[in-house]
Protein backbone atom coordinates (compact mmCIF):
# COMPACT_ATOMS: atom_id res chain seq x y z
CA UNK A 1 0.00 0.00 0.00
CA UNK A 2 1.92 3.28 -1.02
CA UNK A 3 1.47 6.59 0.95
CA UNK A 4 0.61 9.94 -0.41
CA UNK A 5 2.80 12.76 -0.91
CA UNK A 6 1.13 14.98 1.51
CA UNK A 7 0.71 11.93 4.04
CA UNK A 8 4.66 11.10 3.79
CA UNK A 9 4.77 14.76 4.43
CA UNK A 10 3.21 14.75 7.70
CA UNK A 11 4.95 11.77 8.85
CA UNK A 12 8.51 13.21 8.35
CA UNK A 13 7.89 16.57 10.06
CA UNK A 14 6.15 14.42 13.09
CA UNK A 15 9.41 12.18 13.23
CA UNK A 16 11.52 15.16 12.82
CA UNK A 17 9.60 16.55 15.67
CA UNK A 18 10.31 13.57 18.20
CA UNK A 19 13.57 13.43 17.65
CA UNK A 20 14.63 16.74 19.06
CA UNK A 21 13.20 16.89 22.60
CA UNK A 22 11.15 19.93 24.24
CA UNK A 23 11.84 21.51 27.81
CA UNK A 24 8.20 21.67 29.93
CA UNK A 25 7.82 25.44 29.24
CA UNK A 26 6.09 24.83 33.07
CA UNK A 27 8.35 21.84 35.06
CA UNK A 28 6.42 22.72 38.41
CA UNK A 29 3.11 21.97 37.02
CA UNK A 30 3.96 18.44 35.63
CA UNK A 31 2.80 16.89 39.02
CA UNK A 32 6.02 16.75 40.45
CA UNK A 33 4.93 18.61 43.48
CA UNK A 34 1.43 18.13 45.26
CA UNK A 35 -1.32 20.32 44.05
CA UNK A 36 -2.93 20.90 47.56
CA UNK A 37 -0.88 22.75 50.50
CA UNK A 38 0.69 20.62 53.43
CA UNK A 39 -0.94 20.50 56.40
CA UNK A 40 -0.24 23.60 59.15
CA UNK A 41 -2.31 22.59 61.81
CA UNK A 42 -2.96 19.20 63.87
CA UNK A 43 -4.81 17.05 61.58
CA UNK A 44 -7.62 16.44 64.50
CA UNK A 45 -8.56 20.22 63.38
CA UNK A 46 -7.93 20.01 60.20
CA UNK A 47 -10.49 17.41 59.72
CA UNK A 48 -13.06 18.86 62.49
CA UNK A 49 -12.80 22.14 60.18
CA UNK A 50 -13.77 20.30 56.92
CA UNK A 51 -16.39 18.20 58.37
CA UNK A 52 -17.89 20.91 59.49
CA UNK A 53 -18.10 22.58 56.30
CA UNK A 54 -20.01 19.86 54.91
CA UNK A 55 -22.53 19.94 57.50
CA UNK A 56 -21.32 16.96 59.44
CA UNK A 57 -21.58 16.76 63.58
CA UNK A 58 -17.96 16.46 64.97
CA UNK A 59 -18.11 15.43 68.42
CA UNK A 60 -14.62 15.23 70.21
CA UNK A 61 -13.62 12.66 73.22
CA UNK A 62 -10.79 12.58 75.03
CA UNK A 63 -11.03 8.78 76.22
CA UNK A 64 -13.68 5.81 75.63
CA UNK A 65 -15.21 6.49 78.85
CA UNK A 66 -16.55 10.11 77.40
CA UNK A 67 -17.10 8.51 74.09
CA UNK A 68 -19.98 6.33 76.14
CA UNK A 69 -21.54 9.55 77.58
CA UNK A 70 -21.54 11.85 74.61
CA UNK A 71 -23.51 8.88 72.65
CA UNK A 72 -25.92 8.02 75.38
CA UNK A 73 -26.31 12.03 75.69
CA UNK A 74 -27.17 12.17 72.15
CA UNK A 75 -29.42 9.58 71.58
CA UNK A 76 -31.46 10.04 74.37
CA UNK A 77 -31.58 13.85 73.48
CA UNK A 78 -32.58 13.00 70.27
CA UNK A 79 -35.25 10.35 71.36
CA UNK A 80 -33.75 7.48 68.73
CA UNK A 81 -35.43 4.50 69.90
CA UNK A 82 -33.75 2.25 67.57
CA UNK A 83 -30.08 2.25 67.29
CA UNK A 84 -28.50 -0.42 64.82
CA UNK A 85 -25.36 -1.27 65.27
CA UNK A 86 -23.63 -5.18 64.63
CA UNK A 87 -19.97 -4.43 65.80
CA UNK A 88 -19.60 -5.84 69.42
CA UNK A 89 -16.53 -3.92 69.71
CA UNK A 90 -18.86 -0.33 69.10
CA UNK A 91 -21.68 -2.05 71.07
CA UNK A 92 -19.57 -2.23 74.06
CA UNK A 93 -18.87 1.16 74.23
CA UNK A 94 -22.59 2.13 74.81
CA UNK A 95 -24.13 -1.14 76.64
CA UNK A 96 -24.15 0.32 80.04
CA UNK A 97 -26.02 3.46 79.15
CA UNK A 98 -28.23 2.76 75.66
CA UNK A 99 -27.90 -0.78 75.81
CA UNK A 100 -31.74 -1.48 75.69
CA UNK A 101 -31.85 0.48 72.41
CA UNK A 102 -29.24 -1.11 70.34
CA UNK A 103 -30.24 -3.34 68.02
CA UNK A 104 -29.00 -5.92 65.11
CA UNK A 105 -31.91 -6.49 63.07
CA UNK A 106 -34.41 -4.65 61.42
CA UNK A 107 -31.82 -2.11 60.19
CA UNK A 108 -35.30 -0.50 57.58
CA UNK A 109 -36.84 0.41 60.75
CA UNK A 110 -34.06 1.62 62.84
CA UNK A 111 -33.73 5.58 63.59
CA UNK A 112 -30.26 5.93 63.43
CA UNK A 113 -27.12 3.16 62.67
CA UNK A 114 -23.93 3.21 64.38
CA UNK A 115 -20.21 1.88 62.20
CA UNK A 116 -17.30 2.46 62.42
CA UNK A 117 -14.46 3.13 59.68
CA UNK A 118 -11.47 2.50 58.12
CA UNK A 119 -9.76 5.77 58.09
CA UNK A 120 -10.54 9.40 58.10
CA UNK A 121 -9.27 12.29 55.05
CA UNK A 122 -8.51 15.52 56.85
CA UNK A 123 -8.04 16.99 54.44
CA UNK A 124 -11.54 16.38 52.35
CA UNK A 125 -13.36 15.52 55.86
CA UNK A 126 -13.87 12.49 54.73
CA UNK A 127 -15.08 9.00 56.22
CA UNK A 128 -13.54 6.03 54.05
CA UNK A 129 -15.07 2.56 54.73
CA UNK A 130 -14.56 -1.07 52.90
CA UNK A 131 -17.01 -3.88 52.63
CA UNK A 132 -14.31 -5.41 54.80
CA UNK A 133 -16.34 -3.89 57.85
CA UNK A 134 -18.53 -5.98 60.08
CA UNK A 135 -21.18 -3.60 59.11
CA UNK A 136 -21.32 -3.71 55.64
CA UNK A 137 -22.20 -1.78 52.79
CA UNK A 138 -25.73 -0.86 53.58
CA UNK A 139 -25.44 0.45 57.76
CA UNK A 140 -24.16 3.80 56.89
CA UNK A 141 -26.21 4.65 53.86
CA UNK A 142 -29.75 2.81 55.14
CA UNK A 143 -30.99 4.78 57.83
CA UNK A 144 -32.15 8.46 58.20
CA UNK A 145 -28.78 9.38 60.63
CA UNK A 146 -25.40 7.80 60.76
CA UNK A 147 -23.05 8.01 63.46
CA UNK A 148 -19.47 6.69 63.07
CA UNK A 149 -17.05 6.43 65.74
CA UNK A 150 -13.19 6.30 64.74
CA UNK A 151 -10.00 6.78 66.56
CA UNK A 152 -7.22 9.40 66.08
CA UNK A 153 -5.01 6.73 65.15
CA UNK A 154 -7.34 6.58 61.85
CA UNK A 155 -6.60 9.88 60.49
CA UNK A 156 -4.27 10.45 57.56
CA UNK A 157 -4.33 13.31 55.23
CA UNK A 158 -5.28 13.18 52.07
CA UNK A 159 -6.87 10.29 50.00
CA UNK A 160 -3.91 8.72 48.53
CA UNK A 161 -2.78 7.70 51.93
CA UNK A 162 -6.09 6.45 52.48
CA UNK A 163 -6.06 4.07 49.99
CA UNK A 164 -2.24 3.24 51.03
CA UNK A 165 -2.85 2.31 54.28
CA UNK A 166 -5.83 -0.23 52.76
CA UNK A 167 -3.54 -1.50 50.68
CA UNK A 168 -0.32 -2.33 53.58
CA UNK A 169 -3.17 -3.39 55.92
CA UNK A 170 -4.90 -5.88 53.77
CA UNK A 171 -2.28 -6.89 50.92
CA UNK A 172 -4.16 -9.43 48.44
CA UNK A 173 -7.23 -9.54 50.14
CA UNK A 174 -8.20 -6.47 49.53
CA UNK A 175 -11.79 -5.43 49.78
CA UNK A 176 -14.62 -5.41 46.86
CA UNK A 177 -15.45 -1.63 48.07
CA UNK A 178 -13.79 1.41 49.40
CA UNK A 179 -16.38 4.22 50.29
CA UNK A 180 -15.31 7.52 50.87
CA UNK A 181 -18.45 9.42 52.73
CA UNK A 182 -17.97 13.04 52.56
CA UNK A 183 -20.77 14.43 54.61
CA UNK A 184 -24.66 13.84 54.93
CA UNK A 185 -26.11 12.85 51.19
CA UNK A 186 -26.86 15.54 49.09
CA UNK A 187 -27.66 16.59 45.47
CA UNK A 188 -28.44 19.18 43.00
CA UNK A 189 -30.09 17.13 40.65
CA UNK A 190 -33.96 18.06 41.51
CA UNK A 191 -34.14 21.69 39.52
CA UNK A 192 -30.75 22.82 40.86
CA UNK A 193 -31.76 22.84 44.56
CA UNK A 194 -29.57 21.43 47.05
CA UNK A 195 -31.54 18.63 48.96
CA UNK A 196 -29.52 16.58 51.74
CA UNK A 197 -30.51 13.10 52.31
CA UNK A 198 -32.10 11.85 49.28
CA UNK A 199 -29.79 8.74 48.68
CA UNK A 200 -28.25 8.25 51.95
CA UNK A 201 -28.45 9.46 55.60
CA UNK A 202 -29.63 13.15 56.38
CA UNK A 203 -27.33 13.80 59.14
CA UNK A 204 -23.91 12.19 60.23
CA UNK A 205 -22.16 12.69 63.44
CA UNK A 206 -18.63 11.99 63.99
CA UNK A 207 -17.01 10.69 67.52
CA UNK A 208 -13.41 10.72 67.63
CA UNK A 209 -11.75 9.37 70.31
CA UNK A 210 -8.04 10.07 71.30
CA UNK A 211 -6.03 6.98 70.87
Amino acid sequence: MSISPSKENILKKIREALSHSTPQPFPQSEGSQSVFQPLEQEIEVEFAEQFNKLQGKFIYCINQQELAFQLASLVKKQDWQKVFCVEDKLVAYAASTIGDRIVKTDLANCDVSITGCEYLVARTGSIVMSSAQVSGRTTSVYAPVHICIAFTSQLVYDIKDALQAAKDKYGDNFPSLITFATGPSRTADIEKTLVVGVHGPKEVYLFLVEA
